[in-house]
């Protein structure tokens, strides 16, 4: 089954509070799976790939075998393909782990998208962060 990936994540203050969210879609738009969660005190970069990561397994989880992953941060996303080098210790750690859970799913592509058309993911990121 193939499944289009949008994540996000956002921390309030760089770092502060932060948490995730992903969408998982299959080809005719249906969702299949959609998550916002906290993670407590982080970066922006380190929720992206929370997001991503918690994505991919959930993708892996259901069976799906073929993934697009759709995300507003051009800089993981060039990270994950090879383009842009990891020099951050702690998002090497977080690549790492999103590249383990990739290989659980096969073929996994990366697309970088403007924030508005990410809005459900995005939109998951603040309820999460805005619920006490």
């Amino acid at each position: 089954m193939k499944a289009k990936l949008s994540t996000d994540g956002g921390a309030r203050g760089n770092p502060g509070p932060a948490a995730y969210g992903y969408v998982l879609e299959d080809e005719d738009g249906t969702v299949l799976a959609a998550h916002g969660e906290r993670i407590g005190v982080a970066t922006n970069n380190v929720a992206e790939y929370s997001g991503l990561i918690a994505g991919l397994e959930k993708a892996a989880e259901l069976g799906v075998d073929e993934v697009d992953v759709v995300s507003d941060s051009e800089l993981m996303v060039k990270q994950m393909t090879g383009e842009y080098r990891i020099k951050n210790e702690a998002l090497q750690d977080l690549a790492a782990d999103a590249r383990r859970a990739a290989r659980r799913i096969g073929k996994v592509s990366y697309r970088a998208v403007r924030r508005e058309h990410n809005e459900l993911a995005d939109r998951l990121v603040n309820e999460a962060l805005d619920a006490r």
